[in-house]
């Protein structure tokens, strides 16, 4: 079982407590958690590892983005609007904004349970999440919300579990793609939102078809 060495928790007293040592501190309870209650148990192992190897590359959510659009018609359209939105995204988070933070990603020791694909990215915020809380602001829409958003907080979630991420990057990064995610889907969405319960009014030639002949 893979053993993660925790952040350092620094030497301030609680008053004298800064913002960059209170993140490591919670970063470091929420590893220890994982550590004494997730890792090393197989099921959850390749689970986690599982979503973490889907999430690469945005695979699950493109996979994702042509189901809806063959289920509601768009075919190809929704899978490229999808690849475009997912590869802007990935532009932004992955080569912007971790240009701005140097983060060292989680150390770790001893072999992983299971084989994993090491980025050479900064660890914050996680691309990883973003991706997924982006995608699921794409995808609502179509497919049920909660099954997305499950989907996206288990590939989130699994950053930790595998020990690529510190906690706070991978909250970071849904923060940062709920947002990005809410603007694209206004902008350009993959599929169609739902319209009006009832029927808009109906059209000049509609109405003329629709009509009784006029008595001469």
């Amino acid at each position: 079982m893979t053993r993660r060495q925790p952040p350092a928790a620094g030497g301030l007293g609680p008053a004298k407590l800064s913002w960059p040592t209170a993140v490591h501190r919670w970063d470091s309870a929420v590893d220890g958690y994982f550590e004494a209650h997730l890792r090393g148990r197989p099921p959850l192992d390749l689970l986690m590892y599982a979503a973490s190897a889907a999430g690469d590359h945005s695979m699950v959510w493109l996979a994702l983005a042509g189901v809806e659009g063959w289920r509601t018609g768009q075919g190809g359209r929704a899978l490229l609007r999808g690849a475009a939105a997912f590869g802007a995204e990935s532009v932004l988070v992955n080569g912007l904004v971790k240009l701005a933070f140097r983060r060292r990603r989680p150390e770790s020791t001893g072999p992983r349970p299971l084989p994993l694909r090491i980025p050479r990215t900064s660890s914050f915020p996680s691309g990883h999440a973003s991706a997924a809380f982006f995608a699921a602001a794409l995808l609502r829409d179509g497919a049920p919300a909660p099954l997305v958003y499950v989907a996206a907080a288990t590939v989130a979630s699994s950053r930790v579990h595998v020990g690529m991420h510190h906690a706070s990057d991978v909250v970071a990064g849904a923060i940062v793609g709920a947002a990005l995610g809410e603007v694209a889907r206004h902008l350009f969405p993959i599929v169609p939102r739902a319209s009006g319960t009832g029927p808009g009014p109906a059209s000049p030639a509609d109405q003329e078809q629709s009509s009784p002949t006029r008595r001469l």
